[in-house]
Order: structure tokens, then sequence, then C-alpha cells
């Protein structure tokens, strides 16, 4: 499943790669020829302006086929994060996976999920409960964020508490705190709570 879709989402690229190859192929071979036939200045100049193009449209192709080559190991370790929350916490369920995240599933929460490396996070986990938290869902959230961010989770118990409690009036429903190197953001409205918990690319 995972390697049908991504070759339906790569299949263009790789295209375009082969297509900027043969063309830069081919334009070399017409630049040798027009040294020899027509080695006029203003030949030369349209010559260098359509290869400066082409470079640029290859280099852009190949970083293209380089971020794919290093997809397959940014979901494999998000896999193996998924399998480990699910070896380690009871009653976690993984899902399915779409666009990077990966579903889980637990009794003591509404929602929770895991994030693959996106463009400012190297992985983030959601989770959603009621209104008022209990203390079973911050203790899944902090075991949760411990095996994911590699934290003592007594410190991501202490961290996901502080964040969620300074919800409230003086602070509003959307609070966002720095915690041991990661972003923590909780937000709240009148049925149910939510907590995000993400490292950015730069930690």
């Amino acid at each position: 499943m995972w390697l049908e879709s991504h070759i339906i989402l790569w299949w263009p690229i790789y295209n375009y790669v082969l297509c900027a190859l043969h063309e830069e192929k081919l334009h070399l071979a017409l630049a040798a020829r027009s040294r020899f036939n027509a080695p006029h200045r203003g030949i030369s100049l349209m010559a260098s302006r359509r290869q400066f193009r082409r470079q640029a449209l290859l280099t852009t192709a190949l970083a293209l086929l380089a971020a794919f080559a290093a997809s397959p190991a940014r979901a494999d370790r998000c896999d193996d994060l998924a399998n480990q929350l699910k070896g380690q916490i009871d009653g976690m369920r993984v899902g399915q996976t779409a666009a990077g995240t990966i579903y889980l599933a637990h009794p003591n929460a509404r929602e929770i999920t895991l994030g693959c490396s996106g463009k400012n996070f190297s992985n983030q986990l959601f989770a959603k409960a009621d209104r008022k938290p209990t203390p079973a869902y911050l203790d899944l959230i902090a075991s949760g964020a411990a095996i994911v961010f590699t934290l003592p989770k007594d410190d991501m118990l202490k961290g996901v508490t502080r964040c969620v409690k300074r919800t409230g009036l003086i602070r509003g429903d959307d609070v966002s705190i720095r915690y041991r190197r990661l972003d923590m953001r909780c937000t709240r409205t009148k049925t149910e709570s939510s907590i995000t918990i993400s490292r950015s690319l730069d930690q």
C-alpha cells in the first residue's frame, strides 16, 4: 500500500529527471556541434543561457529525487516509533497512515496521532480528550512523549501538566510553552481539550 501510493505520487518526478538528463545530453551534443559550425558570439550567448536554464531544472529535479529517496527512511523511523508506542503502552493501537501522520488509538484519549517529519518539526505527538483532562490521559501523553522524544517520563509529565494547567481565564484557551527543547501547545474548547508536542528541525 505504501509503495503503491509513493510510486503514483513520485512517478512524474522520475519522468522529469529522466527527461532533464536526456535534454542535458542532447544539449551537450548540440553545443559541441555549434562550436564547429557556428562559432558566433550571439549564438554562443544564447547557448549559454539555455545551458544555465537546463542546469537549474536538472538541479531542481535531482533535489526532488533526493527528497524522495530520504522519505522511506523517515517513514521507517516513524513506523518504528509507532510500534514502540504500541509495545510499551498498554492499550495503544496503531491504525492507518495518511499524509505523514500515523493514527493511533487508546481508551484514555479521544484522538491521538504521531506526526512524522514535516516542514517545521522532526516528530509531533497530538492528543485530544475531554475539556478537563484526567490524570490517566496526562499519564498517557507523558508516556508517549517520553518514547517519541527519548526523554524521562517524569519530565514529560511535568511539562504536559504545566501546559494543560495554564489554559484558563488568565492565559486563555490557547497556550504555548517551551519545555526541554520541545514546543507544547495546549488548546481548549467548551467540550474538549488538546495538546500538541513537537520538536523543531533545528533541535
